[in-house]
């Protein structure tokens, strides 16, 4: 049980950042100083991962870069990490003052791969700050004090791996999230109960210590937030994790048939983490009812920690445009 918003009852007692405290209550420009003030010398990259997303990707760089002219004092780095977009996301991006790196470059370097969870990796390859935030990049309501927010838990906390948003989820758009509430929480409940308090598990918006992301494997595909949760958990321990709420969260909508691969990856990867995952199952692919299937990926990309001294050179990754 959470005896606080983003803090088990059997933790040792943090801030409380819920939607009801005093954390949240602060008015944005407040957090930020306090950010700003408090990282020092630590260096903040927030990654958007990109693929055909030009209705929104430079908004939501516009949104990060609001009030902000010359040097950024919170976000040392604003990167669109684009995966094989046909649209002009990429330029979009660029033009609306973000770093933008192609998955293309990372793949020629380290080999192909698939997925937002490729793309995460990815995007800690092309990225060398101390803290990185994740935000994605359909989400119509994102804001610069969203990464103040984020980050405010790693910066006062060393314990601090991952930071998870909350937020308030318009019951148009499905409340908490459909694979969320359908798939995700049943199946934490009954085979990682102690994970239970997470609101929001698969929220693409979350900031990571680099010191510690790079310990573990990063999956492709859909799985890759609730198999992030589950081996920090099991590397670093229950306070490793929090969350902070951020208020509304918009973004494009996709329809049912759509999820249902992203509901297999993600209940796939949840299974075989808690060792649930029967010999005979598979999960290579989902199968139809007409006798059709779809590829799943739950395939996995190594830690960074684990990549060669010659690996792990990035300086051929060139940005973009």
């Amino acid at each position: 049980m959470a005896d606080a918003f983003g803090a088990r009852a059997d933790t040792p007692e943090r801030t409380d950042f819920g939607p009801n405290s005093e954390a949240f209550a602060r008015e944005g420009t407040a957090v930020i100083d306090a950010v700003v003030a408090a990282k020092g010398a630590r260096r903040i990259a927030v990654c958007l991962p990109c693929r055909n997303e030009s209705p929104t990707v430079g908004h939501v760089v516009a949104a990060l870069r609001e009030g902000v002219e010359g040097p950024d004092p919170l976000i040392d780095d604003l990167v669109v990490v684009d995966d094989g977009s046909t649209d002009d996301s990429a330029a979009v991006a660029l033009a609306a003052g973000a770093r933008v790196v192609s998955m293309g470059d990372v793949h020629h370097k380290f080999g192909p791969g698939r997925g937002k969870g490729n793309v995460l990796w990815g995007s800690l390859l092309v990225t060398d700050s101390e803290i990185v935030v994740w935000l994605d990049s359909d989400v119509t309501t994102a804001a610069r004090d969203w990464v103040a927010r984020l980050v405010e838990p790693i910066v006062v906390d060393e314990r601090v791996s991952l930071v998870k948003a909350a937020y308030a989820r318009p019951s148009d758009q499905g409340g908490g999230g459909r694979t969320t509430e359908l798939v995700v929480r049943p199946l934490i409940s009954l085979f990682a109960p102690h994970l239970s308090w997470i609101h929001q598990p698969l929220a693409g918006e979350m900031a990571v210590r680099r010191s510690m992301i790079e310990q573990i494997p990063l999956v492709q595909g859909w799985g890759v937030e609730i198999a992030m949760i589950v081996d920090l958990d099991r590397s670093f321990g229950s306070g490793a994790i929090t969350e902070v709420f951020l208020g509304e969260r918009r973004h494009n909508h996709r329809d049912l048939e759509s999820l249902r691969v992203q509901a297999a990856e993600v209940a796939g990867t949840l299974l075989a983490r808690v060792g649930a995952v029967a010999a005979e199952a598979n999960s290579s692919s989902l199968l139809l009812p007409n006798g059709e299937s779809e590829l799943l990926n739950v395939e996995e990309r190594p830690p960074i920690a684990t990549l060669s001294v010659e690996s792990e050179s990035t300086d051929d990754l060139e940005p973009t445009g």
